[in-house]
């Protein structure tokens, strides 16, 4: 549920001058009054001693984490960057007292459901700690290379305390993450993250290079924190990553077929040296909240004729075919490497305009942006902060329609109910990929239940064909990925400006 949406009204709570604010600034308002007693009084009853003693400091940083959600910077009625305000409910609150009293009265149960996650995560943490965490910590250490002077299992967090069946038990998660940062040794850091996801029994997929890190990964709860806690443990993730830079979901280890760790040139392939074009050049981040505020101006000045910014989607076309957000720009790219030829071969349609690109988790709109910033034609480039995965966190009803791709087992993540693409042979609505039935052929196809009933299974008539054909050539020495999806397609489309 979306926490601007939790409950309606219209209402405008008066402006005032700016704040200071801290980002964990407790609220000074009695939230037990807003509690109710039987509901409260259970929690705490269930939690053993030790615990007890940690719920004022876990509700404290509950609700000032519900709150920080709520912000937004800027003033709701100038483009002042200076201004704090926050938006809940579908009302907007500049006065910090104001919408610390909101939260406490209409959102107590959403705050103390929170305090009992942080709960559990502290008594994760405290339970399973990391034998050198505080070693970079010493003045007379090098932080640089301290880490890898030890022995990976030196960097592995303490497990004793758990069955082996809890680490595979449900409830489930996946985790998507990435970090750029500068590592000095690549290989140690993918050893590592092998080792530490093998005993922990996390499945995914993770990319490891000399400019940062990129993974996601499955299983159980329990051990997707202790993974967490255990990256944002080490030196050289601690200052550059915090815990809302993992994005969860539905799912677990079984969406993925295995575990997959390496050492690449790029942790997101775009096809270019990170040394000529690099993540510190990337484009100003926006909050969901603050993108989701400029896709409604654009919106609204595209319905008066406005043509001065482009909403550009940087994914691939398959995704941005079954989810995409209203009036964008998707372009018709298979790999995200096309994606710089494809902005060498339409910079006439971006000189001069404001961009506000977007992706699945903002890894790709990180270098994407940097790349077209070098071509200097833009008046401005805008990038969302965690992507669309955490803009439907806080707008699941909100601009973006469809459903969301992932790179896993379960296809996509659906937020709303609508569908936005068609089986490809009846034209039924329909946004469920399955592979291509050819056999090798690592083209997705949206093929409905009814079609595939009269085994049209195929991404195309012309692999369909070609699947009979290679089931009974046994050398299938002749076999060509490519077929009439891919050969029907330019490969860099060039745009009408």
């Amino acid at each position: 549920m979306s926490l601007s949406s939790c409950c309606n009204g219209t209402e405008r709570v008066s402006a005032c001058s700016k704040l200071e604010y801290c980002d964990l600034g407790f609220p000074d308002v009695d939230l037990n009054g807003s509690v109710e007693t039987t509901a409260e009084s259970t929690f705490k009853a269930a939690l053993d001693v030790n615990t007890r003693k940690k719920y004022t400091f876990a509700k404290k940083k509950a609700f000032a984490l519900f709150v920080k959600e709520l912000q937004s910077t800027g003033s709701p009625e100038s483009d002042q960057e200076d201004v704090i305000w926050w938006i809940c409910c579908e009302r907007e609150f500049t006065d910090l007292r104001t919408i610390h009293k909101h939260v406490a009265a209409q959102h107590a149960m959403e705050v103390l459901q929170r305090t009992g996650n942080i709960l559990e995560e502290l008594s994760i943490i405290a339970a399973a700690t990391v034998p050198c965490a505080d070693f970079s910590d010493n003045p007379g250490a090098s932080t640089e290379t301290s880490w890898e002077n030890c022995k990976i299992s030196e960097w592995l967090p303490g497990i004793s305390l758990y069955d082996e069946e809890l680490l595979i038990s449900e409830p489930e998660e996946v985790l998507l993450y990435y970090c750029y940062c500068d590592i000095k040794d690549p290989q140690w850091i993918c050893d590592w993250q092998r080792t530490l996801c093998e005993l922990l029994h996390l499945k995914g997929k993770i990319r490891i290079a000399s400019e940062g890190i990129n993974g996601t990964v499955g299983g159980s709860k329990i051990s997707t924190k202790l993974y967490i806690n255990t990256i944002l443990s080490h030196p050289l993730f601690k200052h550059s990553m915090c815990l809302e830079d993992f994005k969860t979901s539905d799912g677990g280890a079984h969406c993925f077929p295995e575990l997959r760790v390496g050492v690449f040139q790029e942790i997101v392939p775009m096809g270019v040296d990170p040394q000529k074009v690099s993540y510190k050049e990337t484009a100003i981040h926006l909050s969901p909240g603050e993108f989701h505020r400029k896709v409604e101006h654009y919106l609204s000045a595209a319905d008066e004729g406005g043509k001065d910014t482009i909403l550009l989607d940087c994914r691939n076309f398959y995704e941005s075919k079954i989810g995409q957000f209203q009036n964008c720009l998707a372009p018709d790219i298979r790999k995200f490497s096309y994606f710089p030829n494809y902005v060498d071969q339409n910079l006439d349609l971006f000189k001069d305009k404001t961009v506000l690109m977007y992706c699945t988790g903002g890894i790709r709109c990180e270098r994407g942006s940097a790349y077209l910033r070098s071509k200097a034609v833009c008046k401005e480039i805008y990038q969302l902060k965690g992507g669309i995965h955490k803009y439907l966190e806080q707008f699941s009803d909100g601009f973006f329609r469809g459903k969301l791709f992932v790179f896993d087992g379960r296809y996509t993540i659906s937020s709303n109910e609508d569908i936005i693409s068609s089986c490809h042979y009846c034209g039924t609505p329909w946004d469920r990929y399955r592979l291509c039935s050819t056999l090798r052929c690592c083209q997705l196809v949206l093929t409905c239940m009814e079609c595939q009933q009269r085994d049209l299974t195929a991404c195309c008539c012309t692999c369909q064909e070609k699947g009979l054909r290679v089931l009974s050539d046994r050398c299938q020495q002749h076999f060509k990925e490519e077929c009439e999806c891919t050969d029907k397609r330019a490969k860099i489309p060039i745009e009408k400006v």
